[in-house]
């Protein structure tokens, strides 16, 4: 019923009331001054316009200059050392990123797929990143997609500051290190990244020192390198020559033999009289096959034998070919000696 002064609630208690206060005395001051106005969306770490800020400020800023250390940390070496390739790549697969890590090639950031099927390779890759402390990021596979250029990825990515080529001194001194006859792939005029990988995975598994490219008009170790050399490419080094058929002059000087490969050969590869000395196996390409000046350089020109002669061999298929001749051939020797 309105107006019920028995109901619970509708008396103020004795002493409820509240008595009167002293001025503020300056106590709200503050709170009067407001916090003056907004700062602009760019300027609030919190808000989307400020992180494109950032981004916009690291892609502009003037890239510094990076260069991998001779040898990695715990005396490995790293994968190579010397020139850089001007801009950070990324290697992507589950074994080359593994090769990648056991190498200790300087690690930028490890990305994983979310939900990714872990199996003794990532298993493998997670205690390397958790021991080492890399930075790891879980991403979705759109965004590993997006940083390996559509490229197979199963997964695992990881980006790593420009690769380092070594010079040509490097990999005579690998032969001496390991006490052996020196045996080094050049490559003249070979553009696809891929055809070096398969070279440098055929150099891994053959006991080459290295690998040798031109400069420019070839290709260089790239993230499609990385992925078809299965990790090789941290295991043998590359150096870059300025002027190939001048370097190839020079290792002659350095007591190597320099055995050019093309269909129009004067020998075959197998019957090659110096496999067991220090050998350069230089390869052209499957077009065009090695230009007038670096043939020239050529001590003997060899070729593959064929049932056809329409058939031709890509870059990565002769070296492995030849590279297994020799050593086969050198196996040969030291059962002799």
């Amino acid at each position: 019923m309105a107006g019920n002064s028995q109901r619970r609630g509708a008396t103020r208690k004795a002493g409820s009331k509240k008595a009167a206060t002293a001025g503020t005395g300056g106590k709200g001051r503050k709170a009067l001054e407001g916090r003056g106005p907004t700062p602009k969306a760019e300027d609030r770490p919190y808000h989307p316009a400020h992180k494109r800020k950032v981004l916009t400020e690291k892609r502009s800023a003037p890239e510094r200059p990076s260069r991998a250390p001779a040898r990695a940390a715990g005396g490995e070496r790293s994968a190579g050392r010397g020139r850089g390739s001007g801009s950070q790549e990324v290697i992507a697969g589950r074994n080359a990123v593994l090769e990648a890590l056991r190498a200790r090639v300087p690690v930028s950031t490890v990305y994983l797929a979310s939900r990714l099927d872990g199996d003794d390779r990532t298993r493998e890759i997670l205690n390397i990143v958790n021991g080492r402390g890399y930075e790891l990021a879980e991403v979705s596979r759109q965004e590993l997609d997006r940083l390996t250029e559509g490229s197979v990825h199963q997964g695992v990515v990881i980006k790593v500051p420009p690769y380092e080529y070594a010079d040509v001194d490097d990999l005579l001194d690998a032969a001496a290190d390991a006490g052996e006859p020196a045996l080094i792939i050049a490559l003249d005029g070979i553009t696809d990244p891929r055809n070096l990988g398969a070279v440098l995975r055929s150099a891994g598994a053959f006991g080459a020192h290295g690998v040798l490219v031109p400069e420019r008009r070839a290709a260089g170790v790239t993230a499609s390198a990385w992925k078809v050399s299965a990790g090789a490419a941290a295991r043998v080094p590359v150096a870059r020559a300025t002027n190939l058929a001048r370097s190839l002059g020079e290792l002659k000087q350095a007591g190597c033999f320099v055995v050019g490969l093309d269909a129009g050969g004067t020998t075959v590869v197998r019957d090659v009289a110096f496999a067991t000395d220090p050998l350069v196996l230089v390869v052209g390409s499957e077009g065009k096959g090695l230009s007038r000046l670096v043939r020239e350089a050529c001590d003997v020109v060899a070729s593959i034998p064929m049932s056809s002669d329409v058939e031709s061999l890509n870059a990565g298929v002769a070296a492995g070919i030849t590279l297994y001749e020799v050593a086969a051939l050198r196996a040969e020797g030291a059962e002799k000696a």
